[in-house]
Order: structure tokens, then sequence, then C-alpha cells
């Protein structure tokens, strides 16, 4: 009997080893952590997503943004193309060649997996789940068929507790962005900066369905887009810039594509902002994060200045 206890053990052991090696704590993965810790934050208080479920399945998936998937489709989550109508691109997963989604920035990624979760009915009943509860999530992802792996809700539970991931499902709501008072961008000196100067990466921010960083002294295109795993070039034309345009501190560096208007939500009844001194038409579609050539559609009546507003004008953004 005392063999057999021993053998069963033994046996128990052998089957966990291969998984906890899988998770072992290295660089690569806190890194990935501390580059996405701040948008699962800020989708776990929009959708009800874990914090730490959004960071464990970003791991897992993408091999801490290192897959073929996330290298060159900025997908980091393994969602395939039904029912998108963006990019794809053609990956060997359980078929070989299978479409894919492709999306502009890994940022793009996390914001669709979030609506891919919330939007389809066989994952409805997680969000009855407390936002603190990630074995139920892990367990639920599975059974709603997230993955084909058996092991998968072990796997997610292992890497969440490996690196305390649970500690951001605590985390507070992230100050949203007011353009009106708490950025003043491009030009003269910002309102209310949030003050990052003390941590290595710069701290993700959302606003108008559209994720941004606040620029620091000596950042460039080049080195926001190597923190974030974004082509410099890229980001410049996200910005509305040349990618060799040099960037001011307490300037706004969006993310992803700017949006077509301001958010419908508080400017759909009142569609205009005021101009106040030192403020240029550029910054308005920055502090809004409205796309210049749409922000200069919208105001046919600015053509004849080439677009130089004047304090009092009045710039149409919804």
């Amino acid at each position: 009997m005392k063999r057999l206890s021993l053998f069963t053990l033994l046996l128990l052991i052998g089957f966990c080893l291969p998984l906890q090696a899988q998770i072992r704590w290295n660089q690569r993965w806190q890194d990935y952590i501390d580059r996405y810790k701040d948008i699962a934050i800020v989708e776990m208080h929009k959708y009800g997503i874990p914090a730490s479920i959004t960071l464990a399945q970003g791991l897992l998936e993408s091999g801490a943004g290192t897959s073929e998937l996330a290298t060159k489709g900025n997908n980091h989550f393994g969602i395939k193309s039904h029912g998108w109508g963006g990019r794809t691109m053609r990956h060997d997963d359980d078929r070989r060649g299978e479409l894919f989604r492709v999306y502009d920035s890994p940022l793009e990624s996390y914001e669709d997996h979030s609506k891919f979760l919330a939007n389809r009915a066989h994952y409805k009943s997680l969000f009855t789940l407390d936002k603190t509860d990630y074995k139920g999530w892990a367990h639920g992802l599975k059974r709603a068929g997230y993955a084909t792996n058996p092991k998968y809700a072990y796997r997610l539970i292992d890497i969440i507790e490996a690196y305390r991931l649970y500690e951001h499902d605590k985390a507070s709501p992230i100050v949203r962005h007011d353009p009106n008072r708490d950025l003043a961008v491009t030009q003269g000196t910002p309102i209310n900066k949030p003050d990052f100067s003390q941590v290595n990466v710069h701290r993700i921010l959302k606003y108008n369905d559209n994720f941004y960083v606040v620029a620091r002294e000596g950042d460039t295109y080049a080195s926001i887009g190597k923190e974030m795993d974004i082509r410099a070039r890229h980001l410049a034309k996200f910005n509305d810039r040349e990618v060799k345009a040099k960037l001011k501190a307490g300037e706004v560096v969006w993310l992803s594509k700017k949006q077509k208007r301001a958010p419908k939500s508080r400017y759909k009844k009142q569609p205009y902002y005021q101009v106040k001194d030192g403020t240029s038409f550029y910054q308005v579609s920055q502090m809004f994060g409205i796309q210049l050539k749409r922000l200069k559609r919208m105001n046919p009546q600015l053509a004849s200045r080439d677009y130089k507003v004047r304090v009092g004008d009045r710039v149409r953004i919804y």
C-alpha cells in the first residue's frame, strides 16, 4: 500500500512538472505584463473581464507577444476571422491555413478581445461572475470553447498565480481624459499632466475608444513604438505626423488610428469646441482623438484660412 502511494505521488509530480516549467518566471513575460497591464485594467472596468484573465490569455496565446500571429498580425488572442470585415492572415492552428484577424496594433487586439467575449452569447454567463473570480473565468472560458486544450483553464490559473496577476483585478479605474481640462497637447504646457517620470514604461490611457500615452522628455515615435510594439511609421501616421517629427513632453500620442469624430455620448448635442488661446487646429484633432482629414471635412469654413484657427473660433468635432 505504501509502495502504491509512493508511486502515485511520483506519478502526480511527473504530471505537474511540465506545466510548472512552462510558467516559470522570466523577464520577457514580466515585460509583457508591464507593457499591457494598464490596457487590461481599462478593459476590465469597461467590459467586466478580469485584468488577470486578459493578461494571462495574452501571454499564453501570443507567447508574450512572440507568436507569428502577434508579430505579423498584432493578434495576441488567437481570434479567428469569423464575422470579421477587416484584414486577415493565414496560420496553421487546429487546421492548416486557417484565417485569423489582423490588427493595426496590439491595442486594437486587446479591444477586440473584450468585444469578442462581451458580444457572444456563449460567454454571457461569465459576466455574472465577480471580477476577482479568475478561476471561475478560466474554467468558464474552457467550457465555452475558447480553446481546445483540455488543460487551458489550469494553464491560465497557473500563469495568474505565478505572476500575481490577480492583484490587477482590484485596480481602480484609470482617470478619464477630459480634453477641456486635462491635457494641452503639442504646444504649450500640459495642464494637470500625469507624472510618469518614476516608471519605466508609459501608462496607457483611453479616450474616444482609442488608446494613447503622454510623451515624456526625449521620447520619439521610434522609442514609443519600440516600447508598444508598434512600427514608428505607423505610430506617426496614427498621429498625422512625419516619423521624424519631434515630440514634446506632455504631447498625446495615439496608439491606434484616430476616430472620425469626438465621442457621441458627450458631443452629439454639443458638437463644437471653442478655440482657446494657443490652440491649433492640429491640437484640436489630437485632443479629441479625431483624424485630421476628417476634422477638416467637418470644418470647410476654415479652408480659406488654411485651417489656422483663432481664439473664439468654433470647430465642429462631431
